[in-house]
């Protein structure tokens, strides 16, 4: 074996062993499983979730003088900035149908990113599944967390946070609930400096219309291949309870 072939070799044994180096072997295996599942045909998939908590508190997440010229405003069903989300425009729709709100992180009058939040429930867009909010009335559900390009270098992640943080608190909401896909590592050493904590995990396998769900939650397991019917899972923050106590 020439010394090129080696190279060829040990390349390709790299690249082979990445998602065990990254994610572990067990999140390794799912994730090699799911590429393998999404080559041999579109109507197959993977989806492994971990579903987090977090608490609302008044408490700022800039100093004052980073946070003097951020202001949070609310995006609405034909607010001209909508055109700058890449989301499809049904997709945005089906949003605000849901009654899903969406906030809008402006520094000195220019949007630097955005936030979803749902109330009370949120429809889950890749499965077909159901987020139950509690407690309903001081929850939020937040999803598609978005920093415009030019601003990811500097405070956008952590400013639309802050301003988030205090819109939230302000409505008088205690939680937020979020879904991190297991192979968002990046989004995931994110959200570790904001206090969440997870509440369970969830495995979807989606083969065309059938969809198997494993999860931490009732019902635990669930089979699924009617397309109207979803399935519900309840999140609580009893972890956020356990941890003070």
């Amino acid at each position: 074996m020439g010394h090129e072939d080696g190279f060829v070799i040990a390349s390709l044994l790299r690249r082979a062993l990445g998602p065990f180096r990254e994610f572990g072997v067990l999140a390794g295996f799912l994730y090699v499983m799911d590429r393998a599942m999404r080559a041999a045909s579109a109507g197959l998939g993977l989806y492994v979730y971990e579903l987090m908590v977090q608490p609302i508190t008044g408490q700022a997440l800039l100093p004052a003088s980073l946070a003097r010229n951020l202001e949070a405003r609310e995006i609405g069903p034909g607010h001209p900035d909508l055109g700058m989300m890449p989301a499809r425009d049904e997709i945005k729709q089906q949003r605000f149908a849901q009654g899903a709100k969406c906030l809008g992180v402006y520094r000195r009058g220019a949007l630097i990113g955005y936030i979803w939040l749902a109330y009370r429930a949120y429809e889950e867009d890749e499965v077909r599944c159901n987020y139950q909010l509690c407690p309903p009335n001081s929850s939020v559900f937040d999803f598609d967390l978005v920093v415009l390009p030019e601003y990811r270098m500097g405070i956008g992640f952590m400013g639309v946070w802050h301003c988030a943080n205090r819109y939230l608190h302000e409505a008088g909401i205690r939680y937020t609930y979020s879904r991190l896909t297991r192979f968002n590592t990046a989004s995931r050493r994110a959200h570790a400096h904001l206090g969440w904590k997870r509440v369970s995990r969830a495995i979807f396998i989606r083969a065309w219309n059938l969809e198997v769900m494993f999860a931490g939650l009732a019902p635990f397991i669930a089979v699924n291949w009617r397309a109207r019917r979803r399935i519900t899972l309840r999140l609580a923050p009893d972890v956020l309870e356990r941890r003070r106590g």
